[in-house]
């Protein structure tokens, strides 16, 4: 691979025209800002990140989650292509940041409701459920798909899938940053246990091809490299997942301020702690949840600058193909272990914990009940109560299709952009437990 060619302004869609602009905004900074005024980014602030939705006390959704995200994304592009600019042999116009950013925004776009419970629920009721009666009836591709259904092959879909109604390219982003959210370029049949995640459906195969042809990413047995700047993308959301959880964790009282602290400052060599305490001492920082947010920016600058040394010693396997494991993996010891005992506490204490446990339990339920209702009605659409439930749904979604395949990718088009309020109003409206009062 080579950055000439990687870093491309070519728009999905819009190939052979070009459209005259009438501002100084970048190619890339019209992708960062489409996405962010765009109504599917907008629904994730009503989408479950780790915890239930905010009661009394605020923790994080999916918006602020993926907002979040992309500010240190943006820092990661930033900080690389600075390093990268002593060389000669890169000439590319300022953009990484941009890119990564825009990136990040997008990574969680394709997740269905109630966080991970909600993909769980849709390969489950396919690979163990009612679902599993369609095994035969279904293309083998399209059963791939849907029994390892994927957040992050839905969100490329999302953003490059022609919907009714909708213009080519979908949301006609540049090639650069389509390339840079997909995590597992190959599809859904290359899956193994150990590799249980992939990248784009059988229906976005060609784009993804297309885009990666154009980008210089496959090999010459026609399998696809990651784009670098995946890396960069992979790295701010693993930083920011695990360190933003710990704080959430704190304020619901989860961990206590002790326990926190010490997850935190264990990033940090002896003089640094020392610094730390000494400058929250100083600063009257009396506040424990203010200590913790402190902790937790060092902690997050402290990786941000690791990540982006560990892309840059390793850029030349990133750029051949051959480079193995996350950024995350090959930080300096200390952080490295620092952020595997985060990992191990919030799985024991946060991910198994009574909250998340619940809403995981309860999404898992309403997902599977709406799977029941929708695909009965795909199914035999002629049907008194198929045709009612089925006029419910947006006309965008190609649900009247003349194929099975595609009808049953319309439903988990419209179940995975639910929110999850809007999940669980449907769910008790086709229940009956929810009927508007005139």
């Amino acid at each position: 691979m080579d950055w000439s060619s990687l870093i491309s302004n070519k728009r999905l869609g819009q190939e052979m025209r070009h459209t005259e602009r009438h501002d100084d905004r970048s190619e890339f900074k019209r992708d960062y800002d489409r996405l962010i005024f765009s109504a599917p980014f907008r629904r994730l602030q009503n989408k479950t990140q780790v915890f239930p939705l905010p009661g009394s006390v605020f923790v994080h959704n999916r918006l602020t989650h993926s907002l979040e995200v992309a500010s240190v994304g943006m820092s990661l592009g930033n900080d690389v292509e600075a390093a990268l600019r002593d060389r000669a042999s890169f000439t590319c116009t300022p953009s990484l940041g941009t890119i990564v950013a825009t990136a990040c925004l997008a990574h969680d776009m394709g997740n269905p409701p109630f966080g991970h419970s909600g993909e769980k629920a849709i390969q489950a009721f396919f690979s163990e459920g009612e679902g599993q009666s369609l095994k035969g009836t279904l293309s083998q591709s399209m059963w791939d798909d849907i029994t390892h259904f994927e957040g992050n092959a839905n969100a490329f879909r999302l953003l490059t899938h022609r919907f009714q109604g909708r213009r080519e390219g979908g949301f006609v982003m540049t090639y650069s940053t389509l390339a840079s959210i997909v995590k597992y370029p190959y599809l859904s049949s290359q899956c193994t246990p150990e590799h249980p995640k992939f990248g784009f459906f059988h229906t976005e195969e060609a784009t993804y091809k297309k885009i990666a042809r154009e980008l210089g990413l496959l090999r010459p047995d026609g399998s696809a490299m990651r784009h670098p700047l995946v890396y960069l993308v992979e790295a701010a959301d693993d930083i920011c997942y695990e360190i933003m959880d710990i704080e959430d964790s704190h304020k619901l009282g989860l961990l206590s301020t002790e326990k926190t602290l010490e997850l935190l400052l264990q990033f940090f060599d002896e003089g640094a702690q020392r610094d730390i305490k000494n400058r929250i001492e100083r600063e009257h920082i009396e506040d424990y949840n203010e200590q913790v947010v402190y902790l937790r920016a060092s902690v997050i600058g402290k990786l941000e600058n690791e990540c982006a040394a560990a892309f840059l010693r390793h850029e030349s396997e990133i750029l051949q193909g051959t480079f193995q494991g996350s950024l995350i993996e090959h930080i300096s010891p200390r952080e490295r272990e620092a952020y595997k005992e985060c990992s191990k506490v919030a799985f024991r204490h946060i991910y198994k914990s009574k909250p998340v446990l619940d809403i995981e339990l309860g999404g898992y339920n309403i997902i599977e009940t709406l799977l029941q209702r929708l695909t009965r009605a795909v199914i035999n659409p002629d049907r008194f109560y198929s045709k009612q439930l089925l006029s419910r749904v947006s006309s965008q979604y190609e649900i009247n299709a003349p194929d099975l395949d595609t009808r049953i990718m319309a439903v988990l088009d419209f179940i995975s952009g639910m929110t999850d309020v809007f999940a669980l109003d449907f769910y008790q409206k086709i229940n009956g437990t929810s009927l508007p009062i005139v």
